[in-house]
């Protein structure tokens, strides 16, 4: 195994084909997952020692690519996953998320905390799933499921 360091990755980046613009609350959210993740991640592939790992995430026909590469940009792994087991957490996180942005508006603090709470709730339940998903494809930990799962739902997110 490699030095810790180099279990991580440098660079994460959404396909544009992918991603329509989202409003400022998601274009702000998604940029602050990206910049977060960079920050602190661990990211491995089984039975490679490289890294540090260069990520690109897509949309296509229905299915995460995520399309893994070394630091100097060469292609090391695609891993195709369905998106069909993401469906109904996906559905209820966007309807949560909408109310939250709604009651930020309007509600109390305990309303907002409340929807806070199940939207925290549902963004962990993805990130499990994503985890598990992975499993054998690829070796994260909790906080960068938690973060890619972000940038999923930052891919499906419709202005």
């Amino acid at each position: 195994m490699g030095d810790h360091t180099s279990k991580r990755l440098v660079s994460v980046t959404l396909d544009e084909g992918s991603i329509e613009r989202g409003s400022a609350d998601q274009e702000h959210e998604r940029n602050i997952a990206i910049y977060d993740l960079i920050e602190e991640n661990s990211f491995g592939l089984p039975g490679h020692d490289g890294g540090p790992y260069v990520l690109q995430m897509a949309l296509h026909d229905a299915k995460l690519l995520l399309d893994i590469r070394d630091a100097e940009g060469r292609t090391l792994v695609t891993h195709i996953l369905s998106l069909t087991p993401f469906r109904r957490i996906l559905k209820d996180y966007f309807m949560v998320c909408e109310s939250y942005y709604a009651a930020i508006r309007t509600a109390t603090p305990a309303q907002i905390e409340a929807i806070d709470m199940g939207r925290r709730g549902l963004h962990n339940d993805g990130a499990t799933l994503l985890a598990e998903r992975l499993k054998g494809k690829v070796e994260c930990d909790n906080d960068t499921a938690r973060r890619l799962f972000t940038l999923v739902t930052a891919l499906h997110w419709k202005g």
